[in-house]
């Protein structure tokens, strides 16, 4: 199954289903970018709109991206907002987004499905202002190491989505190569298990 078709099967219960992935990614979201400040956002792999309920408390004007229409339909059936816009995009080509728009782009849970991570850079770089940041929250590759991958439960049982493993040092030099400063990393932990893998990994990067 496509990744693209595994998100649309998986969309109706992406909201409500016990995901500690997706409930950890919203926190690393809030708790991130609460200290910046930014107007134009640029939301890839909006999903079904999870982030960007909180993303509008601060900004002004967002564009969500996601290859999944069901999530996307989804994302447009909450948020009814008319500073949000949601539009189907495949993020491995380029962007048909106004270049310097954005003074955040967010990414979240979605880089384990791309492959070529110096592309999402590149196409970053064109769409911030200056001192614009890019904001990454995804699996730790350390997580990634030991197994774990997107997932989700059917009728016919466990789904398991392709996926790629990222290193740490990808991330870093794949933003150096093009132009972005490093600002902050973090690591993620479950609730109450500071002792095992952390579960995601966030960048904040600067133009």
């Amino acid at each position: 199954m496509s990744i693209e078709k595994a998100y649309n099967s998986w969309a109706d219960q992406y909201d409500t289903n016990e995901n500690k992935t997706r409930d950890l990614d919203k926190k690393s979201t809030i708790d991130t970018l609460n200290k910046y400040d930014f107007e134009n956002v640029l939301e890839l792999g909006c999903g079904t709109g999870k982030n960007t309920e909180w993303l509008l408390k601060k900004a002004k004007r967002i564009i969500g991206l996601d290859f999944s229409q069901e999530m996307l339909n989804l994302a447009k059936s909450k948020i009814t907002d008319n500073r949000v816009d949601f539009e189907k995009a495949d993020l491995t080509k380029d962007w048909e987004i106004e270049d310097n728009f954005a003074d955040l782009i967010t990414c979240s849970l979605t880089l384990e499905h791309i492959k070529d991570l110096n592309h999402i850079f590149r196409q970053a770089d064109k769409k911030l202002k200056k001192n614009g940041l890019f904001f990454i929250s995804e699996l730790h590759p350390f997580k990634q190491y030991s197994g774990s991958k997107a997932k989700y439960e059917t009728e016919n049982g466990t789904k398991e989505l392709e996926v790629y493993i990222h290193h740490i040092s990808e991330y870093m030099d794949d933003a150096k190569n093009n132009g972005f400063d490093f600002v902050e990393l973090k690591e993620w932990f479950d609730k109450n298990n500071e002792n095992g893998l952390p579960r995601l990994i966030s960048f904040v990067f600067k133009k």
